[in-house]
């Protein structure tokens, strides 16, 4: 019997810390991405529901797949079962912006 592996995903995206749930995570075909698949999300029968998480589900709504810059990734864990969705403001960064960096550098000696 296969297990069913379920991966807590925490990246930066325009200030924001989002967490998601995801069954697939890989290193994708695009060079610099991380790759996530079948996106988690709590499915709730009450009438109470999390405003945090109905708004990360309407953006990811009709999403198959997304596909995560290298360098905005926080960490990605395996869990044992997935958790509320949400996302937070990144703390100390509301007025600072990552500079994109490259992946990779040229080597010293080609000068063009």
């Amino acid at each position: 019997m296969a297990t069913s592996h379920i991966f807590r995903i925490m990246f930066v995206n325009q200030g924001k810390v989002y967490e998601v749930y995801a069954r697939k995570v890989s290193h994708g075909e695009l060079f610099g991405f991380i790759e996530v698949e079948e996106l988690v999300f709590g499915e709730r029968s009450s009438v109470v529901l999390d405003p945090g998480e109905e708004r990360i589900k309407g953006e990811f709504s009709g999403v198959k797949r997304t596909y995560l810059p290298l360098h905005s990734i926080l960490r990605i864990d395996e869990v044992k079962k997935s958790g509320v969705s949400k996302i937070t403001t990144l703390e100390g960064g509301a007025t600072v912006t990552q500079f994109p960096m490259p992946m990779y550098s040229s080597p010293t000696g080609d000068k063009k």
